[in-house]
């Protein structure tokens, strides 16, 4: 019956991302979209832009759906224009935001077609968790509702999350990526799923890989992500410069699209960073086979104790040394296979760096393990076994 159900009609998701002009929901959809496509489902990506162009690591030949994303009151329309749009079987939602789960309720009420919401982030943690409140005086609501800036007017403002968050049980199915999401949603865990054949180091050659970013020299710990305060780079730098050896540098990849954070890191430790440009997803193997490390030095924040850094992965699957951080779920992710130090340490990153390097062919032998684990449990074919029992239930 089960295979009934996969074989004998094409059915149709549709998975909803609040905003399409950055990662924000885009690199989960994908990950998910990859995995049904695998079941045998036509799946369609749908979505927002709140910002000025589609993001940038989206391939070019990529079918999406987008509209504008406005404030209110002008947003109301843009939610007409995409329910009409939403035709999938099921309705998959991206985060629980406004803009993705609400509209996907919304859809449910009179077509009565199942909703999964995905959480792959605590999104009311940004706002300072359980603490955050909203409060205003009679005069503060009527300026945040009424004045074309106010507050309210924002799709994705914090009491409407707040109210998102209220309405997870409405959803017929709840996936989530690691345990504190699950410990405080509930649901199906569903890891991030790796392309392991993409992600494959037998398909590249180390040093071609640093000559061609021109890194040969160089001992090279590699952050392939944005940089932002939390995620512990400043740690990484300080590191560096306890050790001081000047052929040790830090490579960012791609850069912040949110601030002006790497200026504030380059500024400071410039000496030790060198900094790539963006890459499309199916170059990043190829820049990852030119580290020696790959780094994940996450800060101990409720932000970060709700993530999966899809880094991890990156590292593990292309069988590199990780170096992270015992924050989350990243000792269990590793689960042995990378060296840890305690968050918000130098002087223990320090340590494990030279631990590394010291015997460089311990540690790729570790990598080698992490390859291993990767395949077997975050996978894109690990991910796909997740979610054939989740759609199955429904």
């Amino acid at each position: 019956m089960e295979n009934e159900l996969f074989m004998k009609e094409k059915f149709k998701i549709s998975i909803l991302v609040w905003n399409l002009s950055t990662n924000d929901g885009y690199i989960r959809a994908s990950l998910l979209q990859k995995s049904l496509m695998q079941l045998g489902f036509e799946v369609e990506i749908l979505g927002f832009l709140f910002g000025k162009e589609l993001y940038a690591a989206i391939p070019a030949d990529t079918k999406i759906y987008t509209l504008e994303g406005k404030n209110y009151p002008d947003f109301i329309q843009s939610i007409g224009q995409i329910l009409k749009r939403i035709d999938g079987d099921i309705i998959y939602a991206i985060k629980p935001q406004p803009a993705s789960f609400g509209i996907a309720l919304l859809k449910k009420l009179y077509t009565r077609r199942p909703v999964i919401v995905d959480i792959d982030d605590w999104e009311m943690s940004w706002y300072g968790g359980d603490d955050w409140c909203y409060r205003p005086s009679f005069k503060q609501l009527a300026r945040d509702l009424i004045k074309s800036n106010g507050a309210l007017r924002s799709p994705y403002h914090p009491l409407y999350l707040k109210w998102m968050e209220g309405l997870i049980n409405q959803a017929d199915a709840v996936t989530v990526h690691n345990q504190f999401l699950q410990q405080r949603f509930g649901g199906v865990f569903v890891p991030n799923g790796k392309d392991t054949y993409l992600f494959d180091p037998s398909r590249y050659d180390i040093n071609a890989s640093r000559m061609r970013y021109r890194l040969s020299g160089y001992k090279i710990l590699m952050f392939p992500g944005a940089p932002r305060p939390y995620k512990g780079l400043e740690d990484i730098l300080i590191a560096l410069e306890k050790i001081n050896q000047p052929d040790l540098k830090l490579v960012i990849v791609g850069g912040s699209p949110y601030d002006d954070y790497d200026r504030h890191l380059q500024e400071k430790w410039g000496s030790w960073i060198i900094k790539l440009p963006k890459f499309s997803a199916d170059l990043m193997p190829d820049v990852v086979a030119a580290a020696h490390i790959v780094v994940v030095p996450q800060r101990d924040t409720p932000e970060t104790r709700a993530q999966f850094p899809l880094k991890l992965t990156d590292g593990m699957a292309m069988a590199k040394p990780v170096l992270s951080t015992k924050v989350g779920d990243i000792p269990d992710i590793l689960g042995g296979t990378g060296y840890l130090a305690e968050p918000g340490s130098p002087e223990e990153i320090a340590e494990q760096i030279q631990l590394i390097f010291k015997d460089l062919d311990t540690a790729n032998e570790r990598g080698k393990r992490a390859r291993e684990r990767c395949i077997e449990k975050y996978s894109l074919e690990a991910m796909t076994s997740s979610l054939k029992s989740v759609i199955t239930r429904l």
